[in-house]
């Protein structure tokens, strides 16, 4: 995958509506936004719906919270674990923090999605977790509606009732796609234990022997919840904590590489590429770390 740069282009068929928490951020697509900050209790940084045509595209190379978009319309394309997915009305992503994000409206289509960008301060646990799925089927009308009538009420009366009710909403549809486990828990408690332990050498084989499940079974459950593959979930999170060790320490390439289960430093320099769009010695330089 050719390495991405930082992005944002808007095209001038595209419209948004964007709501932000304050306005502390100077980006000049964010500068007209009306400032909600009722959006920080659950630190959400800024919400918005989008109308995206092409040549819209974003990347984000070191985006520091959680992303949440929800597809109502049409079709666009994301990056999810190192592969460009279709994104199609009905389904919703939530890309992790410390990872390589990006997407983009394609040629004569329209990608209408509606979005919830978190903040993640120090020691507070992201919305995003082991468990959460990372791209399936949702239905996107609720928090569309729900975005639509916070930016009504700061663009007009801002009462706070209102918005109380309507950030509460909000944050409400997030968690619902992000935590499946709410009627079926079995995954959650595999996903909290692969996450505390990465190292190991997990299989799918080991993976349904944790969850008390037929290879099969756990294959259907991962695929309908997570929107892909068990191994390729450990394979997700052994990324994602890759990305947050490359960013928060200075350990050594060789000794990140191991605490997420991978012997040989090239396989893991190899694959963090493809899931990231850049190399460990890259990103830790992109990211300051």
């Amino acid at each position: 995958m050719t390495e991405l740069t930082e992005t944002h282009v808007l095209g001038a068929a595209t419209r948004q509506r964007v709501v932000r928490a304050d306005d502390h951020d100077p980006r000049p697509w964010l500068a007209d936004a009306p400032v909600c900050p009722a959006l920080a209790h659950h630190q959400i940084a800024h919400v918005g719906i989008c109308e995206a045509r092409s040549p819209y595209r974003v990347v984000r190379t070191h985006q520091s919270g959680t992303y949440f978009l929800a597809c109502f319309g049409g079709e666009g394309r994301i990056l999810v674990n190192g592969r460009w997915q279709a994104c199609r009305a009905g389904m919703a992503c939530l890309l992790p923090p410390h990872v390589l994000n990006s997407f983009h409206a394609l040629p004569r289509k329209s990608f209408d999605f509606a979005w919830v960008r978190y903040e993640q301060p120090p020691q507070q646990r992201p919305v995003c977790t082991a468990g959460s799925p990372v791209l399936a089927e949702f239905n996107a009308g609720p928090v569309r509606d729900a975005i639509n009538g916070l930016c009504h009420e700061c663009e007009g009366a801002s009462a706070p009732a209102a918005i109380h009710h309507w950030v509460e909403l909000i944050q409400h549809y997030v968690t619902r796609f992000a935590q499946p486990w709410q009627s079926d828990n079995r995954l959650w408690r595999l996903w909290e234990a692969v996450s505390a332990r990465l190292a190991d050498p997990w299989t799918l084989e080991s993976l349904a022997r944790h969850a008390h499940l037929s290879g099969e079974h756990l294959r259907r459950l991962c695929q309908r919840q997570l929107g892909h593959s068990p191994m390729q979930h450990v394979a997700h999170l052994r990324m994602q904590r890759a990305a947050e060790l490359l960013a928060a320490t200075d350990d050594k390439v060789e000794t990140i590489a191991l605490a997420v289960g991978y012997q040989n430093p090239f396989a893991f320099s190899t694959t963090f590429k493809k899931w990231t769009g850049v190399r460990p010695s890259g990103y830790r330089a992109r990211s300051g770390g």
